[in-house]
């Protein structure tokens, strides 16, 4: 008997928490219950599964009804039969009523998600229904996508006194005092506790404060402490685990059968528990029958509005709720805070909706609400006035439509452009433009008042322009002007009027560009916003390119030539700038930067060296770097150029360069910098960083600005990727032994700037590649030729082209083999050489196809000659 009863409550424990294994793979219906496999789950998942359940104090009832809620397929039962044959849960369920440790654990209500974490999925929400594309009010309180009100009863409260004890109820009966002792019994299903060595005591019926005057009646026969006046000994009942009830949810709700609920429910949980009215159902006279007595009828909307608590009445076993089918709809549109539809009750108003609707929005239109009502024939249309919303009574099928206000004005005028205060203003009668100006704070210092637009809007939405004189106003010369609703005032500005001035400062300059002009703005101010002259600059040769409006289009600028100090002190005469002129400074005749060149290698002094002079050569600078040591081997000397594609650093990167070195140096060591230190600092940041501090004033920011923008340049130009691989520099063989011996010769070449004069070590091997049998690196061999060396590698290659072999040398001049009738004369063969095999490259096979066009076009080129001969 206990077995099978263990049997039927381990299935029980498996099909509830089972029922959530469909929602594992998201938004799927409850017809997806189907597909639950019951072998994919191991022995191991369904005991702790169980043993999770168990310690939740879940009953067989409960399990039950969630199994059922959701489908659980008969066969998958039949499978889980099965495989608990012979499987043993311990219970915790089977104490024996009596005396019991005082620990009493809390009434718990756990859900199925806490018990299958981490062995089943979790359940997601009861997210399978459609989408709406009508939401009805109040419906998805009950069954929502999100489903974060539960409605569940609080276990953990204190239980009322006056709770009706039934079967199924747990009661904790504590005796202390001079006597001290603990009973925990359930109520039987004859209505009876049983408490060891005391008996049974019938409790069915009673309430809980009528159960304790019962238990303490007869436990005072045991105890007799409890009786009299001053009693030693107390008592206290207490409601444990809470009993369950059955009630039944018949009509239109989404899971109509007989729930399983905690006693504590009430109307709302129940109505979660089946998913609430479907969308047939009614929500505002729901029905609760007792004993075949309507003994409530439950109107959500008065919860759901009013929050009115009243409404969730208490359950009783065997209840009955009845979902009707709604009674009507009506459907409300537009500018309200809940566009739904909403379920009426006879006798009421639109005010009524409006309520539930939540009333208007900000934008809503509340004069009038248009409605469109069914007539027996056909639609009708109406409108409500705001007088009549209390008085209009609602019908089943309307459709309440609520506008919006108009997108449009009463009183508006606007103001735009050079005032202080732009937008839009209140029109009264009597307001002129000069009112509306002032209104605006004036006009602003680049306004244009002698011609001020104002575009004025006709009853048929035509506009017109007007344009007004403000000088003339202002002067008495002319009225001024009354304006109308919805005009628009515009005050131009002077800069829209004509195009941006500017003038540009090119040359040496530190920062050449484009700047603001200014009036009354001389040269001088345009090179101290371009941060001064250069040490290049020669203040002898500074003009400007100014504009002309030359006729007959002859000539296109004036040059004026500017006399400017090298300290950029003020003249008593200076010559200003108009807009768009060009002021060029041009460079010192001569001036250049120091030139270095370099030599490295088997020299006395290697390093680099400043070029004296233009005529400086190869052999000056061998001798400034103290000869050639023993060891150099003169032939092997090469002198490595700059191409026309090196990338030199310009006077501006140099100086760069040189004034970071400047900053790191006045950075360094632990000494505090002196104030003229400090200053210098805060002007190398701000040439190199843009940095400034408190002192640098309008014009130094612009020179920042346009450090800024070349630095930018700068960049993006060393940041462009030439597609085609140019070579920066390249190798120049020269004749070390033939410059060191004829000093100033056509031989000793004149030095140029970046030139590396490179004198290698003695050399002693020569390499060999190509298309011979085996490249490699031979030492080199007096009065030998270069066959020795290519037989040194294995031969020439099947495929090498013998008669275009060459040889380079150390100091990178190239021989190559020349022929004389059928022989080939080689070069000769120095240290550091490489004999270099060329190919012929790969061999074309004539297809069979090709030669028998190629045959074919021969023979009939050789027909057609013969039948030429043979006509002549």
């Amino acid at each position: 008997m206990i077995s099978s009863r263990l049997l039927n409550l381990n299935l029980l424990l498996i099909i509830g928490m089972l029922s959530f294994l469909p929602f594992n793979l998201g938004a799927q219906s409850l017809g997806d219950i189907s597909s639950i496999k019951v072998d994919d789950l191991s022995d191991q998942q369904i005991q702790v599964l169980m043993e999770r359940a168990t310690e939740a104090g879940l009953s067989e009832a409960e399990l039950l009804q969630m199994a059922q809620l959701r489908g659980v397929p008969a066969s998958e039962i039949d499978k889980l039969k099965e495989r608990l044959q012979g499987m043993v849960i311990g219970l915790q369920g089977g104490q024996k009523s009596g005396t019991a440790p005082t620990k009493r654990s809390p009434r718990r209500q756990v859900g199925f998600n806490e018990i299958t974490q981490g062995i089943i999925p979790q359940e997601s929400e009861l997210d399978a229904t459609p989408p709406e594309t009508e939401p009805i009010f109040g419906l998805d309180i009950f069954y929502n996508k999100e489903r974060r009100l539960t409605f569940e009863p609080n276990l953990n409260m204190a239980t009322p006194r006056n709770y009706i004890l039934g079967p199924g109820d747990e009661l904790y009966v504590d005796v202390y005092g001079q006597s001290d002792q603990f009973y925990k019994a359930s109520v039987t299903p004859e209505g009876q506790v049983i408490l060891e060595n005391i008996g049974p005591i019938n409790v069915s019926g009673l309430s809980l404060d009528e159960a304790t005057a019962v238990i303490k009646n007869r436990l005072s026969v045991f105890y007799t402490g409890l009786r009299g006046s001053n009693p030693n000994t107390f008592l206290q009942v207490n409601l444990g685990n809470v009993r369950t009830i059955k009630v039944n949810m018949v009509g239109e709700v989404r899971l109509p059968g007989t729930f399983t609920l905690s006693a504590f429910s009430t109307v709302f949980n129940a109505l979660y528990a089946a998913g609430g009215p479907n969308r047939n159902g009614t929500l505002r006279e729901i029905k609760l029958i007792r004993q075949n007595k309507e003994i409530a009828e439950i109107d959500i909307y008065d919860f759901l509005i009013n929050g009115d608590p009243s409404l969730n009445v208490p359950l009783q076993d065997q209840d009955v709720i009845l979902v009707q089918p709604y009674l009507e709809r009506v459907k409300v549109e537009g500018a309200v805070k809940r566009p739904k539809i909403f379920e009426i009750k006879p006798d009421e108003t639109f005010a009524n909706i409006l309520t539930y609707a939540g009333g208007f929005t900000d934008n809503a239109y509340r004069e009038r609400v248009n409605v469109t009502r069914l007539t027996d024939k056909e639609k009708a249309v109406s409108d409500i006035f705001n007088e009549q919303f209390s008085l209009f009574l609602a019908k089943g099928g309307d459709r309440y439509k609520v506008g919006e206000v108009l997108d449009r004005y009463t009183n508006r005028v606007q103001v735009k452009g050079s005032v202080y205060r732009p937008g839009s203003y209140a029109y009264e009668e009597g307001l002129t433009l000069t009112g509306l100006i002032k209104k605006a704070e004036g006009l602003s210092g680049e306004a244009y008042r002698k011609r001020i637009n104002i575009v004025r809007t006709n009853e048929d939405l035509t506009t017109n322009m007007l344009q007004v004189d403000l000088n003339a106003i202002e002067t008495g010369i002319s009225p001024d002007i009354p304006l109308r609703k919805e005009d628009v005032v515009h005050v131009p500005s002077i800069y829209q009027l004509s195009e941006e001035f500017y003038v540009k400062v090119s040359g040496e300059v530190l920062y050449p560009g484009t700047y603001p002009y200014s009036r009354e703005m001389t040269s001088e101010d345009l090179i101290l916003m371009a941060g001064g002259l250069k040490e290049a600059a020669s203040v002898g040769n500074i003009e400007i390119a100014r504009r002309t409006a030359d006729q007959d289009g002859k000539e296109f600028s004036r040059i004026i030539p500017v006399p400017v100090r090298q300290d950029l002190a003020l003249s008593e005469n200076p010559i200003g700038l108009m807009p768009f002129d060009h002021l060029t400074v041009r460079r010192k005749t001569n001036f250049s930067l120091e030139r270095m060149a370099s030599i490295e290698g088997q020299v006395n002094a290697p390093g680099t060296f400043a070029i004296k002079d233009a005529e400086e050569r190869i052999s000056d600078l061998i001798e400034r770097a103290g000869g050639l040591t023993a060891f150099a081997y003169p032939k092997g000397a090469t002198l490595i150029r700059r191409t026309e594609f090196y990338q030199t650093a310009s006077e501006n990167i140099r100086k760069e360069r040189n004034l970071l070195n400047l900053l790191e140096r006045l950075n360094r060591g632990n000494e505090e910098p002196t104030e003229s230190q400090k200053q210098m600092i805060d002007r190398i940041n701000a040439y190199l960083f843009g940095e400034k501090d408190s002192t640098q004033n309008e014009m130094e920011e612009s020179v920042i600005n346009a450090r800024r923008t070349l630095l930018n340049e700068i960049s993006a130009s060393r940041e462009e990727i030439d597609p085609i691989k140019i070579k920066e520099t390249e190798a120049i063989a020269i004749d070390l032994e033939e410059i060191i011996r004829n000093p100033d010769s056509k031989f000793d070449l004149i030095l140029e700037e970046g030139d590396i004069l490179s004198v290698p070590r003695q050399l002693q091997t020569v390499r060999l590649r190509g298309d011979v049998i085996y490249p490699t690196t031979v030492r080199h061999e007096d009065f030998r030729g270069l066959p020795y060396y290519i037989d040194r590698a294995g031969g020439f290659d099947s495929r090498a082209k013998r008669k275009r072999t060459y040889v380079v040398y150390a100091n990178g001049e190239v021989a190559r083999t020349k022929n004389y009738l059928f022989f080939n004369i080689y070069p000769s063969v120095e240290p550091g050489s490489e004999i270099i095999v060329p190919t012929k490259g790969p061999r074309i096979p004539v297809r069979p196809g090709d030669l028998v066009g190629l045959t074919t076009g021969l023979a009939t080129i050789a027909l057609v000659i013969t039948q030429i001969l043979n006509s002549n």
